[in-house]
Order: structure tokens, then sequence, then C-alpha cells
């Protein structure tokens, strides 16, 4: 068999890959969840690719974290229960049917399987990368537009951060989350309670790259 070399280019454009990713979100936004649809698959592509590049892994590596990093959450098609299985699932029928080598596409499943908190392990590289890159991706625009903010603290913590950054130092072997929190609108100890998992998964990915993990919100060091 003579196996195809697919870029994160031809994962942007199929069409297949967009009508799961619409479905995911869509289904989410239904049961009340922050956004998951394109803007945080391109979110998560990109920032995987960054962080694997800034430490000087083979392009192709980095380019097979974007692809991951652009379809973890397709599994929210089928439920958003156990949704990094299903979407493991899903994303190798599509990447066999394209014609990816076993390797790759072993790969990045292993990343899209492991990505969720509750079964998470960064077990690869890819999935190191795709934790980080996906667990930075905090922000006010998440927030859906007929969200009441009292009534659900993911919605609350998100649209209360003006600012996130990940910073990968590869010198000095750190990995730094910087957040800016609107204490008024949610405490730092509201962002606590749901994502502290979260930053402990994070720490795990930093260190399976070599690096030591630290979050800074508000200009004081936590972890």
């Amino acid at each position: 068999m003579e196996y195809q070399h697919i870029t994160p280019e031809d994962i942007f454009s199929n069409a297949e890959v967009h009508a799961y990713i619409q479905c995911g979100n869509d289904c989410l936004g239904a049961i009340g969840f922050t956004e998951h649809g394109f803007a945080h698959s391109k979110r998560s592509s990109d920032g995987a690719r960054d962080i694997l590049k800034a430490l000087n892994f083979p392009q192709r590596t980095c380019e097979l974290a974007a692809i991951a990093g652009y379809l973890h959450d397709i599994g929210n098609t089928v439920n958003r229960a156990d949704h990094a299985h299903s979407g493991a699932l899903m994303a190798f029928t599509l990447l066999n049917k394209l014609g990816m080598p076993p390797g790759e596409i072993a790969a990045v499943c292993s990343a899209i399987g492991h990505h969720d908190e509750k079964t998470a392990y960064p077990v690869n590289p890819i999935a190191a990368a795709l934790i980080l890159s996906d667990k930075s991706d905090v922000r006010r625009t998440r927030v859906r537009k007929d969200a009441v903010l009292d009534n659900d603290i993911h919605d609350r913590v998100n649209y209360a951060v003006e600012n996130a950054k990940l910073q990968i130092d590869r010198e000095n072997g750190t990995c730094i989350f910087h957040i800016t929190i609107e204490t008024q609108i949610c405490p730092v100890m509201e962002y606590f309670e749901i994502f502290l998992d979260r930053m402990v998964l994070c720490n795990k990915a930093a260190k399976v790259l070599g690096l030591q993990f630290e979050l800074i919100i508000n200009q004081v060091r936590l972890l």
C-alpha cells in the first residue's frame, strides 16, 4: 500500500472534519458547554505545533501535533462523555481512509485518546503538547452568547479571563502559563475549583517535555 503524506492543511480543509467539529460544537452548545468549535480546534492545533517547534522537535512531529490538536474534540459529535476515546476512533477511521501511515495514525490517536483529564496521561510528546495547548485555551470568547454567568462556573471562569498565554522557554526549561483574571467576576479560588486537575495534568505534560510547569495568575505564582 502506498501511504500518503497528510499535512495539517489537508485536515483543516477536509469537509468530513469540518462536519464533525461543527456537529460536536453544536451538541455541546445544546447542553450548555463552552465553545469547542473551529476557534478552539485551531488554537489547540497551532499551540501544540508551536510548543514542539519551540523545543526543536522534528518538523513532522510538529505537524502530527497540529493534526491531533485540530481533531482532538471531534468525539463530542458522539457524546461529551468519553469524547477523547470516541474521537480517537473517529480520527483513526478518517486518517486511515486518507492513507496516512499506521505509525503516524497511532501517534495522533494516542494523543487524542489521552487529552481529557478524566483519563488523560501525556504518553508521548504529541500528547503532552496537545494537553498543554488544549488546557491553556481559556478565554472570554469561549462563553456562548446565551450563557448565564451566575448559573455555570465554567462560563464564569472563562468570561473572567482577560488574558492567557503559555510561554515555552527551552533554555531555562520552563513552561509558564500566565493568566489574568477579573476577580470581581470570578475569584481565583473558583479557577482552581474547576481547573486544578487540568493544571496537575499540565504539570505532568511539561515534565514529559523536560520542562518545569509554572502557573502565574494575576502576577502571582501559584504552582
